[in-house]
């Protein structure tokens, strides 16, 4: 019966992200993916960028949502600002829905004066959409008594597949220990349905609002060693999904840890996370892990997420920027 189970729960799951839109994936190391977070963050550090970041969502299912993404960005002098690319893949319901996508990023930087600089970008790509009806299972397929799976082709559902335009801008703001952004993602409203009809999907726009701190060293309190605190707040909203995130990061020598609490506002507390990660001059790595508040907690066994960043070549030097303070992951 825990078979049987399983398998309905695959057809909801399939069924729910082929039929309604699917919203963004979701990463919770926010500023160790930050070009999918802000296109303006593009080029705003002092070597050239590498990043990698992977998220496994609900593993006790399967590999039912599973998320990777690779990108690279850079500051130019010339340019004033940062190029950049990111690819990505999406996978849900056991790599029966996927998307690919492929971005690429500019930013320039404005020195209002020597304390406030201000960073606006935009992005530009495409994504290829596809479903997979290969083993799947319906429902009337399956003898509820024993399990045993006998397919009937009742079910008549074509494989599908798509390729879309997509674009989204951002503005980043810095001044003296403080700094906010604000980014809109899908800024056509693509369509990304797979079933040909009247009947349109719609990606709805994302809005992305993000404001934080860092304090000095601080050598006080209970730890012997200087150390520095960073408090968050990331607010997002795609269509009627509106989601607020409030986080703290304690950095300390070359290890950093954060701690993050998730809420739905449309529906309720999500979840709690918990980060750490290692920081060395050219390199950081971070690990997180997302516990479930919610009532899927007992099926989903919550989430994992691993990021590493790399730093290339040289430190690129300039008179007109300095690096944003942002968290490091």
């Amino acid at each position: 019966m825990r078979i049987v189970r399983r398998w309905y729960l695959l057809f909801f799951l399939c069924v729910f992200s082929f039929s309604s839109f699917c919203q963004d994936a979701e990463y919770s190391q926010f500023y160790a993916n930050p070009l999918y977070l802000n296109p303006a963050f593009t080029g705003t550090t002092e070597y050239p960028r590498f990043s990698v970041n992977y998220r496994n969502q609900w593993p006790g299912l399967g590999n039912t949502f599973v998320n990777y993404s690779v990108s690279f960005d850079r500051y130019y002098k010339a340019l004033n600002g940062g190029l950049g690319f990111q690819l990505s893949n999406n996978s849900e319901a056991e790599g029966r829905i996927t998307s690919s996508s492929a971005f690429l990023f500019y930013s320039h930087h404005i020195k209002v004066n020597d304390h406030f600089f201000i960073d606006a970008a935009m992005q530009a790509g495409g994504t290829y959409k596809g479903f997979n009806k290969s083993g799947l299972v319906f429902p009337s397929e399956i003898n509820e008594l024993n399990g045993v799976i006998i397919p009937d082709g009742s079910m008549n559902i074509e494989d599908a597949s798509k390729v879309y335009p997509d674009f989204g801008i951002g503005l980043l703001g810095q001044s003296g220990s403080c700094f906010f952004g604000f980014s809109i993602h899908h800024l056509t409203k693509p369509d990304e349905s797979l079933i040909a009809g009247d009947q349109k999907g719609y990606l709805p726009r994302k809005i992305t609002i993000n404001v934080g701190a860092r304090t000095k060293k601080l050598r006080n309190g209970l730890l012997s060693k200087p150390y520095t605190l960073s408090p968050n707040i990331i607010y997002q909203q795609q269509g009627s999904f509106r989601q607020m995130n409030l986080g703290m990061y304690l950095n300390i020598g070359p290890l950093a840890g954060g701690l993050w609490y998730r809420n739905n506002l449309s529906i309720r507390p999500d979840a709690v996370i918990a980060m750490i990660g290692i920081m060395r001059e050219k390199f950081k790595i971070g690990y997180s892990y997302d516990l479930s508040l919610s009532s899927l907690s007992n099926y989903s066994f919550s989430s994992h997420e691993l990021s590493l960043i790399y730093f290339l070549g040289e430190r690129i030097k300039s008179n007109t920027r300095k690096a944003m303070i942002i968290p490091e992951f």
